[in-house]
């Protein structure tokens, strides 16, 4: 498992980091002048502080040399997390820091911290004064040297500068004046210097070339832009040419020169035929950086196209091309035989004479090239030959730069990176073949354009201060330094007792407001030139802060933390840094503070968290600023993915399981091949775990889990390899070409993480079966060269498919076609065979040669023919298919046959004779004295009398006996008359058919079979099967609807097989393993039903039934009774019972009509109470109301103002309580809780049990409320 960590915090402090302030700057000659708005690269893994050598570095050769590699470092690194989508720096320091327990602190390598101290060095060298501050004005931004413009658009002149005042932009161009406001075509961007040129009113691009420069000035003083070269790009037009067929003899070199138009920047080259096809370049053939096309030596294949140069030029995005080159090639070998492409000796073969290697370019032994430090240096070496010669590379007196030197053009080219004075010497290519060898050397001469030691930095004094001015720099030859102030040479410049020149440097003593200005440093060569602006500005500037006010830093535990405090003032002022007011000065032990001002906290604690203060003071006053520091728990995975090997289309599950400050934030990301990965449908991320579904081929690779918050992230790698198929096997190439054989040698495909096991070798011929495949041979999977035996006469084309343990690589491509001479057949064809089709013919067949048993054209067979044992003449005939019939024959006759295969190149060997028989005629003759003999009710035996051979008229397949049922014993039974057959294979004379029916009459008849199908029947033999037993009874059916009785059911058997004479029926009661006796029933042969009174109401019983005829008892079938839901208690016997009532059908009818009559009798409540209806009762009932009573004047209750009345139907008894009127079938005596109850969608819960005994009753009963009909007629 790899694993990788990092924190992350900003700068190296935490969410916010303020820029910090110097005190120093030793480059300007300032004692003490720390830097100011300094910030730090943020690095990796944990790196040291070097601040006197950082402040020193600015006087330091080697340190400034090293700048350009610092600000590479540092993009880098910025480049790196964009990539892992960091939104801040990282935290100096490893994941394990502060955690010994977990793993031990590794040191960082050293150059982790010579990465520091250059971004260290590359930051610090710039001073910046606030803008509301003046200053001097600085050129911020400006248009490339070489400046290289398209026509079709406006010329764009950038030149930008910041200043206080704001400065004011003038130009010259070829070193004069460039006044903007004569020419209407140019303007220059407001509060900008930045030129604009249209030519949207016309003019020509052209007329604008020259050398421009950008004057930004105020009063303070001037500062130049580079000298800004303006080209105008041109594509110029290919002249017309008629190019005439180029002649060369095979095997001879070849140049087609490109020479295309000049440009401006160079067009980039490329060769293709006139019908845009790319031409295929290889050793032997490809494009020098010249642009044109070399042959090493001509081949008769180089004629079937022809060669087009084209150039694209790459502002107007347009490609030119050139007239196409026609070649001629004049060659011995006129015939481009493919199967010569690959010969060993291809070129004698085409009778191309070998020589010895020869340089195309450069010419000669020897040659010398220049290149500029810095600059990429292309060697070639261009060799012509035959064979094609190889190229190798050397230096004189040590090896090639491994880590820039890298082979181009087929190893034409060595392209060196980057180039430095150490790549200057001599090297030498080397062109061999088997004829010889040859040797180019190279002289190497590295100059270099003027490049910087020290460059000139802002100079800020305080009145009275001294300091100075370095321009240093390096090259070759070495370059010369000139100083201006203010654009103008200094010599011309008014004098300055303050200021002395001494070379390079420019010292200042005694500084005063009168020498503020901005100095030039021009240093240059015949290669190049470098110009620097640094401007020295006097101010007298009390403390201030610039950063903002009270920031909240937020960092991760065991860190270490920086903490900025930019500043700016002059005199330089100095730092101190107090923690929650304290009086002590913080520096020493786990704090540090550098000349910049920053505090570095070595190593964050809980107990670090709190408001830190920084105070800066000079002559002038003094400023503050507060800090709050909160310090956070690391963010840790703890259960980290692992190395996983997997087979194509398994699912995978990498876990990732975090720890982190639970005041953040926590996102979980993947990276795949430290790319963000893309979770599509096969994928599924979760918070703990990603899960890849299906994995293929293209899921393999490094997964990464990025575990991050806003301030810190921890991630954890694994690999996961994917076993899959090989991929094809490639460059397939046929050597030691023979008449029987070959050599094919092929280029192994990637294994895809499972080894190959095997090559299978296919081939394909273009004249019997083309493009069709066949296996040829296999072999292991170690070699990648075999030699195959070949057939005559056949065009091979090979191809191989790799095999692991996963499956089958795809077939590789073809290889080329290799042609065998051919011979005559080594064998004849198989399978010969002669059968008649018809009763007077003999077709003879037989199994073709394939292409690799023909061995030459025209394969056909001589196909002979005559009657055994008569030796009388053979017959013959040639075909070219696979049958010949033969005809006018006598039937069913041997012949002996012979099939011999013959091609252009003669006969095959002498055949062997296979014995076939003319066509068969059907039986002349029928079985004699058949017989049949009874042997039981369903079989019985044959016997019969051999027919004589001469009537069988071919060969005896069998006898067969047709039969049919034309009967049964018993009456009204009807049966099928079916004719069914029995064969008895061979020459035999007795049989047995069975599977007869019983107690049937039968009839039966012989034949005798062939090839060509049945003869005459024997006469007609009838018999009679005798009685037999029955067959089981159909759907034997048990029920229970109660526990005291069980219910037995079936159907008569399908087939009686006689006359039946009843059914026997056995029982038995079981309960678990518990078994009681058998009990044994003879029933009438009527009978179809059976009821068993149960004796015990827990038991189950098995039952067994069968029918009896005059034999015996017929196959048996049975059947178990249902077992109960619960069998432990008689309870449970009890709902079983009510269950079985409540499914009968006459329960179910009386349950539908309760229903049906209290939905009638709620509807008309509903309709008399709607009403507010007063009911009569004494027309409905005659019973006396009590005294009690409410009574209105007609006599009738209003049942619209109480709820609480008695129910008509009811008594009143004689203490004045009224009693319910009893139903002869009230639903409230069968309910098991003594209530009947209905559900909410309407059905009866209460289910039938024991009927109670009814309770008696006081008073007179009403004969009319005796069902639940008439009661509800009482409420109606």
């Amino acid at each position: 498992m790899r694993r990788r960590a990092a924190r992350g915090a900003a700068g190296d402090a935490g969410e916010v980091a303020a820029p910090a302030a110097d005190s120093s700057d030793s480059a300007q000659g300032r004692s003490p002048s720390p830097w100011r708005l300094i910030d730090l690269c943020a690095i990796w893994d944990a790196g040291v502080y070097l601040p006197s050598a950082a402040r020193n570095g600015a006087s330091s050769g080697v340190a400034r040399r090293r700048l350009n590699e610092a600000e590479k470092l540092c993009s880098v690194r910025e480049a790196q997390l964009k990539r892992l989508k960091v939104t801040r720096p990282r935290v100096l320091g490893s994941r394990e820091r502060g955690r010994v327990p977990r793993m031990a602190r590794q040191p960082p390598p050293p150059w982790v911290h010579a990465a520091f101290l250059l971004c260290l060095l590359s930051l610090g060298g710039a001073i910046e004064i606030p803008m509301d501050l003046t200053q001097p004005p600085t050129i911020t931004k400006q248009s490339v040297k070489d400046h290289i413009v398209d026509p079709r658009d406006n010329i764009l002149i950038e030149c930008e500068a910041k200043g206080n005042p704001a400065p004011s932009f003038h130009w010259t161009r070829n070193s004069r004046f460039f006044n903007i406001a004569k020419d209407p075509r140019v303007s220059m961007r407001r509060r900008s210097g930045t030129l604009v040129i249209d030519f949207r009113s016309g003019g020509r691009p052209e007329e604008y070339e020259g050398e421009y420069q950008c004057f930004a000035r105020n009063k303070f003083g001037t500062a130049l832009s580079n000298r800004i070269r303006l080209q105008v790009s041109k594509s110029p037009l290919w002249p017309k040419e008629n190019l005439d067929p180029v002649v060369v003899q095979e095997g001879a070199p070849l140049t087609l020169q490109c020479n295309p138009p000049p440009g401006l920047p160079s067009p980039v080259i490329f060769w293709m035929s006139s019908s845009m096809e790319p031409i295929t370049q290889d050793k032997r053939v490809s494009q020098g950086h010249n642009g044109d096309l070399y042959f090493s030596n001509v081949m008769l294949q180089d004629m079937q196209t022809d060669y087009s140069c084209n150039a694209r030029f790459h502002f107007t995005h347009t490609i030119q091309q050139k007239n196409p080159f026609t070649l001629k090639v004049l060659t011995n070998h006129p015939y481009n035989d493919s199967s010569l492409r690959n010969h060993p000796d291809m070129y004698s073969a085409r009778g191309v004479a070998e020589r010895t290697p020869s340089f195309m370019y450069p010419q000669g032994t020897a040659s010398s090239q220049m290149v500029l430090r810095g600059m990429d240096l292309l060697l070639e070496c261009i060799a012509s030959g035959v064979p094609t010669p190889d190229i190798a590379w050397y230096k004189k007196g040590g090896d090639l730069p491994s880590d820039k030197a890298k082979f181009e053009n087929f190893n034409k080219a060595l392209r060196i990176t980057n180039v430095s004075e150490e790549d200057s010497g001599e090297y030498f290519c080397l062109a061999s073949n088997k004829m010889g060898s040859i040797r180019h050397t190279i002289s190497v001469r590295v100059k270099a354009a003027p490049y910087w030691l020290d460059e000139p930095k802002n100079l800020i004094l305080a009145p009275g201060e001294d300091g100075r001015l370095v321009c240093r720099a390096n090259g070759n030859p070495k370059p010369t330094v000139q100083w201006m102030v203010n654009g103008e040479p200094l010599q011309s410049a008014p004098p300055n007792p303050n200021r002395e020149v001494a070379g390079d440097t420019i010292i200042f003593r005694d500084t005063q407001i009168s020498s503020r200005a901005v100095y030039q440093c021009n240093t240059s060569n015949e290669h190049g030139y470098l110009l620097a602006n640094a401007f020295v500005s006097v101010l007298d500037v009390p403390p201030r802060m610039l950063s903002p006010r009270n920031q909240l830093i937020r960092v991760i535990l065991y860190n270490r933390t920086r903490l900025d405090c930019p500043f700016f003032g002059s005199p330089i002022p100095t730092l101190r840094w107090f923690k929650n007011g304290q009086g002590s000065n913080l520096d020493g032990g786990n704090y540090h503070v550098y000349e910049n001002g920053s505090l570095e906290i070595k190593m964050i604690r809980k107990e670090d968290q709190g408001i830190y203060t920084c105070v800066a003071t000079n002559i002038l006053g003094k400023a503050e600023n507060q800090v709050r520091l909160e310090v956070k728990d690391p963010t840790r995975i703890y259960r980290m993915p692992e190395d996983q090997v997997a087979k194509r289309g398994t699912t995978v599950q990498l876990e990732c399981r975090v720890k982190h400050d639970p005041s953040l934030k926590l996102t979980v990301s993947w990276l795949k091949d430290d790319e963000p990965l893309y979770i599509g449908n096969r994928m599924k991320k979760e918070d703990d775990s990603l899960t890849i579904f299906g994995v293929a081929e293209r899921d393999q690779g490094s997964y990464t889990c990025v575990a991050s918050t806003e301030l810190d992230q921890d991630l954890a790698k694994a690999y996961l390899t994917v076993l899959g198929r090989p991929d094809r096997p490639r460059d397939l190439e046929l050597t030691d070409l023979a008449e029987r054989s070959v050599r094919l040698t092929w280029i192994p495909g990637d294994a895809n993480n499972s080894p190959i096991t095997d090559y299978v070798v296919q081939f394909e011929e273009d004249q019997f079966q083309p493009g069709v495949w066949h296996d040829h041979s296999k072999y292991p999977g170690s070699v990648n060269s075999a030699v195959l035996r070949l057939s005559p006469y056949v065009n091979y084309q090979f191809r191989v498919i790799a095999i692991n343990e996963v499956g089958s690589s795809h077939p590789s491509l073809p290889s080329e076609r290799y042609r065998t001479s051919g011979a005559p057949p080594e064998s004849n064809p198989g399978d010969v065979k002669g059968e008649g089709t018809r009763k007077n013919n003999m077709e003879i067949t037989w199994t073709p040669m394939n292409a690799t048993s023909a061995f030459g054209p025209n394969l056909r067979y001589i196909v002979k023919w005559r009657r055994r044992e008569t030796r009388e003449a053979w017959n013959n005939v040639t075909v070219w298919g696979s049958r010949y019939v033969v005809g006018q024959t006598p039937v069913y006759v041997p012949y002996e046959i012979r099939v011999q295969a013959e091609n252009d190149f003669g006969k095959g060997p002498e055949p062997e004779s296979v014995i076939g028989y003319s066509g068969e005629d059907y039986p002349r003759a029928a079985p004699t004295e058949v017989k049949v003999r009874v042997m039981n009710s369903t079989a019985i035996s044959l016997q019969w009398n051999r027919v004589y051979s001469d009537t069988v008229q071919g060969q005896l397949r069998e006898y067969r006996a047709y039969y049919w049922r034309e009967s049964s014993l018993l009456k009204n039974l009807w049966v099928s008359q079916k004719r069914q057959q029995a064969s008895f294979p061979g020459d035999r004379l007795r049989g047995v058919v069975s599977r007869l029916f019983p107690y049937s009459n039968y009839k039966l008849e012989m034949v005798v079979v062939n090839g060509r199908g049945d003869g005459p029947r024997s006469e007609t033999k009838e018999f009679t099967t005798p009685e037999g037993v029955p067959s089981a009874p159909r759907r034997f059916r048990v029920r229970q609807p109660n526990l005291e009785t069980i219910n037995l059911e079936w159907d008569h058997p399908e087939h009686p097989n006689g006359i039946m004479i009843g059914y026997t029926l056995k029982y038995v009661a079981f309960n678990g393993t518990k078994v009681g006796k058998q009990i044994v029933e003879n029933l009438s042969p009527n009978q179809t039903k059976f009821t068993v009174q149960r004796t015990d109401p827990v038991s189950r019983y098995r039952f067994t039934l069968s029918a009896r005829t005059q034999v015996g008892s017929g196959e048996a079938v049975t059947e178990e009774s249902p077992a109960p839901p619960n069998e432990a208690t008689p309870t449970a016997a009890y709902t079983n019972n009510q269950a079985d009532i409540a499914t009968q059908g006459w329960f179910i009818g009386l349950m539908c009509a309760i229903a049906l009559l209290v939905l009638i009798l709620l509807i008309v409540c509903f309709i008399k109470r709607s009403r507010g209806g007063k009911y009569p009762v004494r027309e409905k009932k005659d019973v006396p109301l009590g005294p009690e009573d409410p009574k209105e004047e007609d006599g009738s209750f209003d049942y619209s103002d109480e709820d609480n009345k008695p129910l008509q139907g009811s008594q009143t008894s004689l203490d004045g309580t009224i009693k319910q009127q009893e139903s002869d079938d009230s639903l409230v005596d069968y309910g098991e809780g003594g209530e009947g109850q209905f559900n909410e969608d309407g059905s009866f819960i209460g289910q039938y049990t024991v009927k109670k005994d009814k309770e008696e009753t006081e008073g007179n009963e009403s004969s009319e409320a005796t069902s639940p009909v008439n009661a509800i007629y009482s409420l109606a």
